[in-house]
């Protein structure tokens, strides 16, 4: 249960302690839900499972190198993180349409199906964390946690936080 001194914002010199506090925080509070969602599915699928199989859905079928670079993590973690995966039958190894020798990883109908579950389950969760808010509101929010999402990528990347039109985004 959030203490008052959590959601403080009144503690320190100023609004960069605020920030830095909440933003660890909100951590905490995501470690502890999982932002697993509502119901049954509720804490169901981990955050990198989550990650690779959302951009898998989004971007298509996709080989390791590439579903890294895009994910911003290396090619030996998106391995380990896969097998999992293809190995409960989320993701589909197949051949690369113009070369049989590649390999390429794709969301199987059982991912998908499951993906969707875990996205509705979220949204649920999402509707009711947020369900005193404005519409206006939530995509101020969402606005403002996409541009430091973008700025730590961009950060982690060695580039100024203003460059951020060509990073990752997951």
């Amino acid at each position: 249960m959030p203490t008052s001194q959590d959601m403080t914002t009144d503690f320190g010199p100023g609004l960069l302690d605020a920030l830095q506090h909440q933003v660890a925080v909100f951590a905490r509070r995501a470690e502890q839900t999982r932002l697993g969602g509502v119901g049954q599915v509720r804490n169901s699928m981990d955050r990198a499972a989550y990650l690779l199989l959302n951009r898998l859905d989004h971007e298509g079928p996709m080989g390791v190198k590439a579903l890294a670079a895009g994910m911003g993590i290396d090619s030996s973690t998106v391995t380990r993180q896969v097998a999992p995966l293809v190995d409960t039958g989320l993701v589909k190894r197949t051949s690369h349409p113009e070369d049989g020798r590649a390999v390429v990883l794709q969301l199987s109908p059982r991912g998908q199906a499951r993906l969707e579950e875990v996205r509705s389950s979220r949204r649920e969760l999402m509707a009711q964390v947020t369900e005193g808010w404005t519409e206006s509101e939530r995509e101020s929010f969402c606005t403002l946690l996409t541009r430091f999402n973008m700025a730590l990528s961009a950060r982690q990347a060695g580039l100024p936080a203003t460059e951020t039109e060509t990073l990752p985004t997951s």
